[in-house]
């Protein structure tokens, strides 16, 4: 498998296995689960399309799964 194939399926298996509380996506993550840049995710966090990390230490911000589990479903029409 090639690394970025691992990753996206590393990042889609924290997705999928931890519960809507857990903090645990980072920006990196977004980018590979969404096929965007890291560049990207930040802006559309800025622009309100996507919900802001929280912030867990003063260089660490971390996606909750649930808020992306939500923002995915919008985006496949609520289809999964």
């Amino acid at each position: 498998m090639q690394p970025q194939a691992t990753a996206v399926t590393a990042a889609l298996a924290k997705l999928d296995n931890l519960p809507d509380a857990a903090l645990s996506l980072t920006v990196k993550d977004l980018a590979l689960l969404l096929g965007r840049s890291e560049s990207s995710i930040w802006r559309d966090v800025r622009l309100g399309r996507i919900a802001p990390p929280v912030k867990t230490g003063p260089a660490c911000t971390r996606w909750r799964v649930g808020v992306i589990r939500r923002h995915l479903a919008t985006l496949t029409g609520g289809q999964q």
